[in-house]
């Protein structure tokens, strides 16, 4: 009867065996799969894939992630493909994780002034609005950032890569495959209020499957006491009103409606310029991260056709290192086209280079690969962004009050 029962028993666990080492395999096959189709699509699909990186260098990064599936977890190997991405060069072609379940830990951070702020919170945590993140799991904050940095998608200079890794600091996921943390679950955090008092205290992810509602968390926002959203806008992100005590009108251009939709906005805006003999004007695409820019074009377009306006001193065009892509564009040819002034940080994207996303899609870990269609030569000379002609930085004593230093300088100029 033993003789029986150890046999069975030697069958079950080489049964388990053969059926983990088969599971294994299929995964390698996978990945390899993955690998070579993702190679394929953008040698494939991208207009210039080897503008930054040889081919030759490409290739030996990616046989030795092909080489190292076996002994690494599914989310360091696509570390290892959004680090190889980075090579390309560009900020539209990147690895997305938008189809692959992620977690964040329940606060949002903005490099500002020389600190990581909390500018948004879960309402349970409120206390930690406005302190500054220094630490994670006892290592330095410039040390998480320094990891982060390499990794962060849809860069493509200095400053949308700061933008960038404050917004993947908070990915548990990223956090636990670059050995920062050591739980998935969980992570101890330490912050520093305005008084100097750190405050550390264990925080769990929330999937991005998971529904939240705005109501749940506390944010920062910033605004001035001359500019009220009129409760009408069609949209959230694309609006005008009359900025108080001036003849100036401030569109609010923080996102990218359909071709159509712009134009019917343009010609209500102009006749609105026209009827209050608005003289001066004041495009607002800090926040804006990209869209169709031939859309923003047809803005342009409309505006021109303000005779109000003063076309020589009257048009103020504001950006930030968020403002990207198609924004991005769009900032640098409304300087041009409606002789603007440029105010602001310098853009997170470049104006001249590769631009016009599109992706596919791995067979077998979906991932979501984005690419780049065309090379825009919006500028004659390659830039580090657009560069503002009045340069402004987001001051931290104003934003943590709500206030809005960079357009209330503008409001100040124009009332000159």
């Amino acid at each position: 009867m033993k003789k029986y029962v150890f046999k069975y028993l030697l069958l079950g666990f080489t049964f388990l065996q053969l059926s983990f080492v088969n599971a294994q395999q299929n995964r390698v096959l996978a990945w390899q799969e993955d690998i070579q189709a993702y190679q394929t699509g953008l040698e494939v699909k991208h207009i210039d894939v080897y503008n930054s990186v040889s081919k030759q260098d490409f290739e030996s990064e990616l046989t030795r992630i092909k080489e190292s599936v076996l002994e690494k977890t599914d989310f360091e190997i696509m570390l290892d493909l959004m680090r190889l991405t980075r090579r390309i060069g560009d900020g539209h072609t990147s690895v997305s994780l938008r189809n692959i379940e992620t977690h964040n830990y329940p606060f949002e951070v903005r490099f500002l002034e020389g600190h990581w702020r909390v500018v948004k919170v879960a309402k349970e945590h409120k206390n930690l609005l406005k302190t500054s993140l220094i630490k994670i799991e006892g290592i330095p904050i410039n040390e998480v950032v320094s990891k982060v940095s390499e990794v962060a998608q849809f860069v493509e200079n200095e400053y949308s890569e700061v933008i960038r890794t404050g917004e993947y600091i908070p990915m548990s996921e990223l956090l636990y495959a670059l050995h920062i943390t050591k739980n998935k679950n969980e992570a101890k955090f330490t912050f520093i209020d305005e008084n100097k008092r750190e405050i550390s205290l264990t925080l769990n992810p929330i999937s991005n499957n998971t529904s939240t509602k705005e109501t749940d968390f506390e944010a920062l926002t910033i605004s001035v006491p001359e500019i009220t959203k009129p409760e009408d806008s069609k949209f959230d992100y694309l609006w005008y009103t009359p900025i108080k005590d001036t003849k100036a009108i401030y569109i609010k251009f923080k996102g990218y409606p359909s071709f159509d939709e712009m134009l019917a906005f343009g010609e209500t805006l102009v006749g609105y310029i026209m009827a209050n003999a608005h003289s001066k004007a004041v495009i607002d695409l800090r926040g804006n991260g990209g869209g169709d820019l031939y859309v923003g074009v047809v803005l342009a377009y409309a505006l021109n056709l303000a005779d109000t306006i003063d076309w020589k001193n009257g048009v103020y065009i504001m950006c930030d290192h968020i403002t990207f892509s198609a924004a991005t564009s769009n900032t640098a040819l409304f300087k041009r086209l409606l002789n603007g002034k440029v105010v602001g940080e310098p853009t997170g994207s470049n104006p001249t280079g590769y631009q016009d996303m599109a992706t596919f899609e791995l067979p077998n870990s979906k991932l979501v690969i984005t690419y780049s269609k065309r090379y825009f030569k919006i500028s004659d000379t390659v830039t580090q962004g657009v560069q503002p002609d009045v340069l402004l930085h987001y001051q931290w004593g104003s934003f943590a009050k709500g206030r809005d230093n960079m357009l209330h300088w503008v409001i100040q100029d124009l009332k000159k």
